[in-house]
Formats: C-alpha cells, structure tokens, sequence
C-alpha cells in the first residue's frame, strides 16, 4: 500500500469543518500539492460541480481505493 497522499487522490475528511459546513466523511479530491503535508482539496456534488475547495493538512484526510491495493504500491 502507498504511503502519503497524492494529486487526485480521492480523499474522505476525518472530521468536521463546521466554519466550511464539511462534515467528517465527505469526499473530495486532492487538486493541488501547497506544500510538504497541505493540500487543496475540492469537494463536488454528483453531478461534479464543486462546492467547496480547501487546504488541509494530510491528517484531516483518509485516502480511499475503489480496488485492491498491492503491497509496496
């Protein structure tokens, strides 16, 4: 399994962000590497219009895998 997180990267948050109306676990994409641990993430409706777009730090965000992940990957 990869370590850290990486641009495009679907993320799910860890905990809310009342000042932003985020809640823990909705799920945006990382856009933008701001700098070692920060990340712009983007955060769209089903139809893929965004509503937000926030910089995080890297424990505020879980990376999730639609399929099997390998060893070492």
């Amino acid at each position: 399994m990869k370590d850290g997180v990486d641009i495009v990267d679907m993320v799910a948050l860890t905990e809310d962000l009342p000042e932003r109306a985020l809640h823990r676990g909705q799920v945006g994409t990382i856009v933008e590497d701001l700098e070692p641990g920060v990340f712009e993430v983007e955060f769209s409706d089903d139809k893929g219009r965004a509503y937000a777009s926030v910089a995080l730090k890297a424990e505020q965000l879980l990376v999730l895998y639609y399929g099997p992940v390998e060893a070492g990957s």
